[in-house]
C-alpha cells in the first residue's frame, strides 16, 4: 500500500444534499490493509469531532461591533461571514448593513469611522450615472438575490468616490451615510486587498472598523488588522449551521444531532472504476 492515496473528504456544510457528509477514502490493492486503514482513520476522525473549532475569535454581530467600537487600535476588522461570496454566498445579503444603519453610534459623521465592503446596488449605481463626487444619491441596494433575512435597503448619502471599469464590480461608488462609508457595486465583488480600498480613496489603515464579506482573512488583510473577529451573520454560508434549516441531508448528522451511540464506521468496499 505504499504511496496509495488516503484522504478525508470533509464535505461542504452549506449544500443541503444527501451526499453531503464527511467520508474517509482509502485506495489500494490489499483489501485487508485498505479496510484496516479506512476504519482506523474513520474512528480517529469521529473521536476528534468535538475538538474542531474556529481558528479565530467569533461572536454575534453585536458582540463583534462592541469589541470593535471599544478597541484602542485601528483598523478593527469584522468578517461578515454569512454572506461571503468567495465561499458560495450571494454577496448581496443586506442584513448586516441594515443592522449597522440602525445603530446610533454610526448615525453621525463624527461617530466611529466604518468601511462596509460591500453591497451590490445596480439601481443606486444607475441613479448616480450623471452625478459627481460630493453629490447626494439615493437608491435601493442589496437583497436582489437573497432576501431571506432582510429586504433591499433604501440607501442615501453623499458620494465619496466613483470608479468604473473594475473587472468584477464594473462600477463602484462609495456612499457616506453618518460615519459609514458603504461600497456599492454594480456586480458583487469581494474586497481582499488594500488596493481595493485605496483605489476608492479610502484608507482602511486609518479607519476604526472595516467590515468585509469574507471568512478567514487573506494575508494582506490579516497583516493590516489590529483586531479581528468573525461575526456569525446570517446568509447562504452561515457558520451557525443550526440556522441553515437542512431538509435533505441524511440524519443523524454531527454536529446537528445527538448521538446516543457511535455510528457504524466499518469499511465499505467500492468496485474499481474502469
Amino acid at each position: 500500500m505504499q504511496d496509495d492515496p488516503t484522504a478525508i473528504w470533509v464535505g461542504y456544510a452549506w449544500a443541503d444534499e444527501p451526499r453531503n457528509h464527511g467520508v474517509v477514502v482509502v485506495t489500494g490493492d490489499d483489501q485487508e490493509a485498505v479496510n484496516k486503514s479506512a476504519e482506523q482513520l474513520a474512528n480517529s476522525f469521529w473521536e476528534a469531532r468535538n475538538q474542531f473549532e474556529f481558528v479565530a475569535p467569533v461572536g454575534s454581530l453585536d458582540e463583534s461591533l462592541e469589541q470593535a467600537i471599544n478597541s484602542d487600535t485601528r483598523p478593527y476588522i469584522i468578517s461578515d461571514m454569512g454572506d461571503n461570496p468567495t465561499a458560495g454566498g450571494a454577496g448581496d445579503v443586506s442584513w448586516t448593513l441594515n443592522e449597522l444603519l440602525q445603530r446610533d453610534e454610526f448615525k453621525k459623521p463624527d461617530g466611529p469611522s466604518v468601511i462596509y465592503a460591500s453591497i451590490p446596488g445596480p439601481k443606486l449605481i444607475e441613479n448616480a450615472a450623471n452625478l459627481e463626487v460630493g453629490s447626494y444619491v439615493e437608491g435601493f441596494v442589496g437583497a436582489a438575490v437573497d432576501d431571506r433575512y432582510a429586504g433591499p435597503i433604501f440607501l442615501k448619502g453623499i458620494i465619496q468616490s466613483i470608479k468604473t471599469g473594475d473587472r468584477y464590480a464594473e462600477t463602484e461608488i462609495v456612499v457616506k451615510t453618518g460615519s459609514i462609508s458603504v461600497i456599492v457595486t454594480k456586480k458583487r465583488k469581494p474586497y481582499h486587498h488594500e488596493k481595493d480600498f485605496t483605489d476608492l480613496d479610502l484608507n482602511p489603515r486609518e479607519t476604526d472598523i472595516v467590515i468585509v464579506k469574507i471568512g478567514y482573512l487573506v494575508p494582506e488583510l490579516y497583516d493590516m488588522n489590529k483586531g479581528w473577529i468573525m461575526a456569525l451573520t446570517p446568509g447562504g454560508v452561515d457558520q451557525d449551521l443550526n440556522r441553515l434549516g437542512y431538509k435533505r441531508i441524511k440524519r443523524p448528522m454531527f454536529p446537528l444531532d445527538e448521538f446516543n451511540e457511535d455510528p457504524d464506521l466499518s469499511a465499505q468496499l467500492v468496485p474499481v472504476s474502469q
